[in-house]
């Protein structure tokens, strides 16, 4: 293969995988969220991992190694493992397959990376004959080969017990006495503290975790990760380690170490697998010692893409026409973590075009979005949701996106914004979306300025999707059969002789969980002629509302799951948990 760095963009469209146009919009996504342009092409759904990798194969004559045509197997009995370092491997997306007199043949995800091929030649003394492979195949292989993900914080912990290192840092002072501060800096900075550390962020992130736990109790330590909404226990460090490992994420955080009486925040970056992890940290003080929890913030697994966000067909018409509307009110409700800004920067991200100015005052900046104008809520110099919006009037905007509308001075700024010729989009904590409608009646919005300005209201809550490798299939009993017939306003109804619904099980692949991942459930009302008369008369009055909103053909939350259910992408039992009282 020529050294010269090839162009995929080029190479997709020739082998036909993509179009010019899908191309187009690829390359704007890549750009506007900082990543390659095969994953962008793979998150718009224009083309697997797996039909890039081959076209790249077969136009530049790069072997193609995977787990099906078994070229993706390390050969055994070469020592590979240590020829190329397990660490090396994963940072480089690599996976070493055989030797071969003085040959080695490499897997990669990049074949064209000459800074790699270079640094391995120095690095193992052998010519480099690379194989192409795909990113999730790789990474598989190399937990396979080497050892899972799931054991990194295992060795550590193992590597440390082997040691004689200094077991002082047990000595932990859970009141508010005087602590030698030179002893815990230089123990936080220590080789094993600063493995264990990032050994517990990486398998975090290995495993898509969105949260990472690490508290003390009386007699241990937990440590648990978010997976999918739902926490799990991971092995713990020990409660020798326990406030090193505290202070080694202050430092990271650049927070006071020596600090443990208030509540501290921060966040700090790290480089993983060629992409950028933003880390946001609170750490409370608790009788036993600090709790921490960080966040995940990996931009690189955010899709953009309105056509990944779930939306029924009509629900996502209606969203596009609502976003294309040249003023007006969007409302999204939904409790914390259900993925309501996710919903909102795709709608920013569809409609973001060089000819419209886009502005959003946040609290905090989940993401930084290219050609949006981002500004982070600072209340300590009075820099709030109304304030930054009163200014943002002046900046000559089109579409103002405002984080959460709390109080009234917001919802009357908002408002005013939106009979001013400005689309605004912004967040409410209800229940339900035409609850919303009842919450800014209540902060003293008049009921014909809201019928005036509204264009859509919506709310949505995250479900784990089955895992489809081990999903079990069953047929309902009546009362499921009665639900679901009643339940999910499907017109015609749908015949409960054909019903069958799938429950979580669990396989290796899963993790034993029965999920792999989650999706988001909506309702969704654009305010027709019907709902707006609705909204002029009866604004605090949402059974009247909810009845209009019927009659226009609108339907509910869990009408949503129960469609979902139907599918066979969640399951009864996960659908009706995360929509109770609808």
């Amino acid at each position: 293969m020529s050294e010269k760095k090839f162009r995929l963009g080029e190479i997709l469209l020739q082998a036909g995988v993509i179009s010019a146009e899908q191309l187009s919009q690829a390359v704007k996504i890549a750009a506007q969220n900082n990543i390659r342009l095969g994953e962008a092409v793979v998150k718009l759904g224009f083309a697997t991992e797996e039909a890039i990798a081959i076209a790249v194969s077969k136009l530049l004559g790069v072997p193609y190694a995977s787990r099906e045509n078994k070229i993706l197997s390390p050969e055994k009995g070469q020592n590979l493992e240590k020829v190329v370092e397990e660490r090396y491997a994963r940072d480089n997306l690599l996976l070493p397959l055989f030797l071969e007199d003085q040959m080695l043949a490499v897997a990669m995800a990049e074949p064209d990376n000459v800074m790699v091929l270079d640094n391995l030649r120095l690095m193992t003394g052998y010519e480099i004959q690379p194989f192409i492979s795909t990113k999730a195949q790789i990474l598989k292989t190399i937990d396979d080969f080497y050892g899972s993900s799931g054991s990194i914080i295992d060795k550590v912990m193992e590597a440390k017990d082997d040691g004689d290192g200094d077991q002082s840092a047990g000595e932990v002072d859970m009141g508010e006495g005087r602590v030698d501060l030179d002893k815990m800096v230089a123990e936080a900075k220590g080789a094993q503290v600063v493995s264990l550390v990032n050994a517990i962020l990486k398998q975090a992130i290995s495993e898509k975790a969105s949260d990472i736990h690490v508290e003390r109790y009386d007699e241990r330590v937990v440590l648990r990760f978010r997976i999918h909404g739902v926490l799990y226990e991971r092995t713990p460090p020990s409660k020798d380690a326990f406030l090193a490992v505290i202070s080694r994420i202050k430092i990271l955080t650049k927070l006071d170490i020596a600090e443990r009486r208030l509540p501290q925040d921060g966040a700090f970056s790290l480089k993983v697998q060629n992409r950028l992890i933003d880390m946001r940290v609170s750490i409370c003080p608790t009788v036993y010692g600090e709790k921490v929890v960080m966040r995940v913030l990996d931009k690189g697994a955010v899709n953009l893409n309105i056509d990944a966000r779930g939306f029924d067909p009509k629900q996502k018409d209606d969203f596009m026409k609502a976003a294309n509307s040249p003023h007006g009110l969007i409302f999204l409700t939904g409790p914390t973590g259900s993925g309501k800004t996710t919903t909102l920067y795709t709608i920013l991200n569809t409609i973001n075009t060089p000819d419209i100015n886009l502005m959003t005052i946040e609290d905090p900046v989940e993401f930084k979005l290219e050609g949006i104008n981002q500004v982070q809520v600072r209340a300590g110099i009075n820099l709030t949701f109304a304030a930054a919006l009163r200014s943002f009037l002046r900046q000559d905007p089109d579409v103002i996106l405002v984080g959460e509308v709390r109080d009234q001075e917001t919802a009357q700024t908002c408002l005013r914004a939106a009979l001013t010729g400005h689309l605004v989009l912004s967040t409410l904590h209800t229940n339900s979306a035409l609850e919303s409608v009842v919450r800014l009646a209540d902060m003293g919005i008049e009921p014909f300025m809201l019928a005036s300005s509204l264009r859509l209201v919506a709310a949505q809550r995250l479900v784990r999707t089955l895992c489809m490798a081990c999903r079990e299939a069953y047929k309902p009993d009546g009362e499921e059969v009665d639900n679901c017939v009643k339940e999910s306003m499907l017109f015609p109804a749908p015949d409960p002789n054909q019903l069958v619904f799938y429950r979580a099980k669990g396989c290796d692949k899963c993790h034993k969980t029965g999920y792999t991942g989650r999706m988001a459930i909506y309702e969704v009302y654009y305010i027709t002629r019907g709902l707006r008369d609705a909204i002029y008369k009866h604004a605090r009055d949402i059974a009247e509302i909810s009845h209009a909103a019927q009659q226009e053909g609108f339907w509910n939350l869990r009408a949503s799951g129960w469609r979902k259910c139907i599918e066979g992408t969640t399951s009864v039992e996960e659908m009706m948990s995360v929509t109770v009282g609808e």
